[in-house]
């Protein structure tokens, strides 16, 4: 689809790649676009861009009723960013458990959410885009993050799901799979990092030339061409982390 003169909505739009989806999209000629956080005082920056253009909206993607009154009010979307998500750091046999559910209720849960409640308002638009960002970890488990990665890669298999299910109902749908970008979520990993610009402008490219599943920085590709190649080789390295 073209980015130019449709109407987007960014769920986390407050900071990170959402606060840079926003901007990107802005430059892009979008007609409008819904900025979501679940407080919307972090969001007053953001409609600072462009009082005209940007609309807040509170979304808590984990609550059903604020998710519901999103998807009435926000009824001229055309592509909907499901960027929200949280991080907890622990495994499997010793990570506080509250904090793993957490992780699946927000980011595969509050993303399905989101989906089923906007699905209806992008065909009833006469189609669109839907695009869910994941991780390079939903295609293998990183242990010390291991209910981020379970929840990612739930994500993950949701939107193989949901692209066969909206086939031929002009909704393309796309996966972007970050690897390590330098955002708030990703301060505590040291490692390079990609800059948040390069990503989401990689991301854009990746919406318009209808690419199901973006891998937009340089870690990411590597991460696809070792998964592609030896998935198991990806695990064991993805493991040793």
């Amino acid at each position: 689809m073209k980015i130019k003169d449709s109407t987007a909505l960014v769920t986390g739009a407050n900071r990170g790649i959402g606060l840079g989806l926003v901007t990107a999209l802005l430059k892009h000629g979008v007609k409008r676009v819904y900025a979501a956080a679940r407080n919307p005082q972090q969001l007053e920056a953001v409609v600072a861009l462009d009082p005209d253009r940007v609309v807040a909206l509170q979304i808590d993607i984990t609550d059903d009723q604020q998710v519901k009154a999103a998807g009435e009010k926000a009824k001229d979307v055309t592509l909907l960013i499901n960027n929200a998500g949280v991080l907890g750091f622990g495994s499997f046999l010793d990570g506080d458990v509250g904090q793993i559910e957490r992780d699946m209720t927000t980011n595969y849960f509050g993303t399905l959410k989101m989906t089923r409640a906007f699905v209806p308002v992008l065909e009833g638009n006469g189609g669109g885009a839907m695009t869910n960002i994941l991780s390079v970890v939903s295609l293998a488990n990183m242990p010390g993050i291991a209910g981020y990665s379970a929840s990612k890669a739930a994500a993950f298999s949701m939107t193989q799901s949901i692209r066969a299910a909206l086939a031929g109902k002009k909704i393309a749908v796309h996966a972007v799979y970050p690897g390590q970008i330098d955002t708030d979520m990703a301060k505590d990993f040291e490692m390079d990092k990609a800059g948040v610009g390069e990503t989401v402008a990689a991301v854009i490219e990746g919406i318009e030339s209808d690419v199901e599943d973006i891998f937009p920085d340089p870690m990411a590709k590597q991460v696809k061409d070792l998964w592609k190649q030896d998935p198991k080789a990806l695990e064991r390295q993805f493991g040793a982390m």
